[in-house]
């Protein structure tokens, strides 16, 4: 286990997610919102697993986490920071299956994870991208404290994204 909340653990992704992975990852919402990553089958999710959260975790020490409820242990979603190239800083993802939205479980994980990149890693900003349409994911950054930046082309040939950016408190 990385981090604890309230209601939630937040722990590396393993081999024994796969099947929660190919469920999340093939959600309507993950694939309007967030792209088809190609992940069908539990093969795929293995390759998913290892070349996204275990090389950037490997790179930078920080990832997408398994979200998962406190009670039971259940994997519910995604959360966590990923650094892509074409930012300049590490940016806030995350992802939680329908059934288990609505219910402040993916903003009491970005809190955490956010207080995390600040206090621990000491990372100097945050950044948040989003769809302009994902109006859900807008709301959710700016109550962690992100400040809403404009739009921005982040991917060649794509549209424009919102984003939006925090600084650390505790720098400077």
């Amino acid at each position: 286990m990385l981090l604890e909340t309230e209601r939630l653990r937040l722990s590396r992704l393993t081999e024994a997610d796969a099947t929660f992975l190919v469920e999340l990852l093939n959600q309507p919402s993950f694939l309007r919102f967030i792209g088809d990553k190609q992940v069908r089958n539990e093969s795929d999710a293995l390759r998913y697993l290892r070349e996204g959260p275990d090389a950037m975790h490997a790179r930078y020490g920080f990832c997408l986490y398994r979200m998962a409820l406190k009670a039971d242990d259940t994997a519910i979603g995604m959360c966590g920071l990923l650094k892509r190239e074409q930012l300049e800083a590490p940016d806030i993802g995350f992802a939680v299956l329908t059934a288990h939205e609505g219910k402040g479980y993916t903003t009491e994980a970005a809190q955490a994870v956010l207080q995390q990149a600040f206090a621990t890693l000491n990372v100097p900003r945050v950044l948040g991208i989003a769809n302009v349409d994902n109006v859900g994911s807008h709301r959710l950054l700016e109550k962690i404290g992100l400040t809403y930046q404009g739009r921005r082309q982040v991917y060649a040939g794509e549209p424009e994204l919102a984003w939006f950016a925090i600084d650390n408190p505790g720098a400077g």
